[in-house]
């Protein structure tokens, strides 16, 4: 029987965590849900991700006080407005050789007398949560959170539309100065392995080119594009790109070859290295603007306070359905649920055929037309 509930967030911060943790909790400690399910549930919060987790000693007050936060609705009546996690998140991976902390994990889970855990995250997060179910044996269900929108089997997570909302207002914002001194700008936005962000943060925000890490880019060519414009007379433009976008050829950029404990190391540059070699090329006053950890910050749109809502109900539906090892889901217009396994084995990319237009470099205009053609 599920008493004790375990939540955290892992990896990078971003919007609608908070609504997740605040529906988590309210969720299993509702008096009138207690009744119908016969039981009611406590939850606490584990502070930092799987650091906490690692590092709590369930015997020592001062260190349960560092690394757990008990949680009820009166607690977490407001987390839904805030941006960030208000428990904290690391990159901790206690499955990394380097420290090898699984075991400890488990461990914990036993001292703290958890009878599930919620683990909020991305492809990392939840890569730890898979090890901890399918190799150790612990009661675990996920909740999709990353700004890139990668996760497989999902169709949304958490943090993307206010991250794609700021790169909006940004874009926009960056337009009076370029217009104003005739200026190419490149933006450069977060995604690594997927152009999500870039592509429909570059559509909605009126782009003129937009560059992936799905398709492989020709500078040339990018600017073949840019003069073009210029010459219909259009005083200036904006470039919006992928940190992980690469030009032909060539790597991915990176800011330094520093390794996380998942493996990865920090991409960030190519903005730059673009908007110089435009400006060689085209003569164009060019500057680059990175938006980096911009994207992450502030308080959540409403369709993520409503899908945190929505993610944090299931996943207490599925703990109390004893259904494990599994990652709640917005899939064709509902929520429901997939393995842990499914959602980490592959990461849910842009399909260039689909979306994009590798002849303009930008999303595609004609995908009602690719439809119809296709019966």
């Amino acid at each position: 029987m599920v008493r004790k509930i375990g939540v955290l967030t892992g990896g990078g911060d971003c919007a609608g965590l908070n609504s997740a943790i605040k529906w988590v909790t309210k969720t299993a400690t509702d008096p009138i849900l207690a009744a119908h399910h016969g039981d009611s549930l406590e939850v606490i919060g584990i502070r930092e991700g799987w650091k906490g987790l690692v590092e709590v000693d369930p015997g020592d007050p001062e260190s349960m006080a560092k690394w757990t936060a008990p949680l009820d609705e009166l607690v977490v009546r407001t987390w839904d407005r805030q941006g960030g996690t208000v428990l904290g998140s690391s990159r901790t991976n206690p499955f990394n050789p380097k420290i090898n902390k699984g075991e400890k994990c488990v461990d914990n889970i036993k001292a703290l007398g958890l009878d599930a855990l919620v683990a909020i995250g991305g492809e990392d997060t939840l890569s730890v949560a898979f090890h901890l179910y399918h190799d150790l044996g612990q009661k675990v269900v996920g909740i999709p959170k990353t700004i890139d929108r990668d996760l497989n089997g999902t169709d949304y997570t958490l943090g993307y539309d206010t991250a794609l909302n700021v790169i909006t207002e940004e874009v926009d914002r960056l337009r009076t100065t370029a217009g104003s001194h005739n200026r190419l700008f490149v933006v450069e936005v977060m995604g690594r392995h997927a152009g999500w962000l870039a592509l429909e943060g570059g559509q909605a925000a009126g782009a003129h080119v937009i560059l992936i890490p799905e398709y492989e880019f020709e500078v040339e060519k990018v600017a073949q594009l840019l003069e073009k414009r210029r010459q219909a007379g259009v005083r200036y433009d904006i470039v919006v790109i992928s940190e992980g976008a690469k030009i032909r050829g060539q790597a991915e950029v990176y800011i330094s070859d520093k390794i996380d404990s998942f493996g990865h190391k920090v991409l960030g540059g190519i903005g730059e290295t673009l908007a110089k070699q435009l400006e060689e090329r085209t003569g164009f006053e060019t500057r680059h603007v990175v938006l980096s950890h911009i994207q992450r910050g502030g308080n959540p749109s409403a369709r993520d306070r409503l899908m945190g809502r929505n993610f944090g109900i299931a996943a207490v539906d599925l703990i109390l359905e004893h259904d494990f090892g599994r990652m709640v889901a917005y899939r064709d217009g509902i929520i429901t649920s997939v393995s842990l396994k499914q959602a980490i084995e592959r990461l849910r990319t842009v399909d260039v055929d689909k979306y994009y237009d590798v002849h303009r470099y930008n999303g595609q205009r004609s995908s009602l037309l690719n439809h119809l053609a296709k019966f």
